[in-house]
């Protein structure tokens, strides 16, 4: 399975980012995806996700502000980022969650660089 994840990059405050990660590799049903975001020296953190009914949920930093959608045809998901703020830079990861023989499997994108900065 590979999660090929774009649309990183720098921008100003108040201003938008859309990101996106497509999976390939594997036509194992999809549970979840989603992303994190993790900046230098803390946790990884939730900010999105959506299920495979669409039922969304987001951190409550980003609530208003962010939004996740899919394509389940395509097997890729997007984060529509707006208002963006000096604390919402971080790097940014696609997860997406399999349904296996076996049970769940997490799979990750190889992370997306989002700068904040005027």
């Amino acid at each position: 399975v590979q999660l090929q994840a774009s649309g990183g990059g720098l921008v100003q405050p108040g201003g938008s980012l859309r990101l996106s990660c497509a999976a390939s590799g594997s036509m194992f049903p999809i549970d979840r995806m989603g992303w994190y975001r993790q900046a230098p020296g803390k946790q990884r953190d939730l900010i999105a996700a959506i299920t495979s009914d669409g039922t969304t949920n987001y951190g409550d930093s980003v609530k208003g502000r962010f939004t996740i959608s899919r394509d389940s045809v395509k097997r890729t998901v997007w984060l529509q980022m707006n208002s963006l703020k000096p604390e919402d830079a971080s790097v940014y990861y696609c997860n997406v969650i399999m349904r296996r023989s076996y049970g769940l499997e997490n799979y990750w994108g190889q992370g997306t660089l989002v700068t904040v900065s005027s």
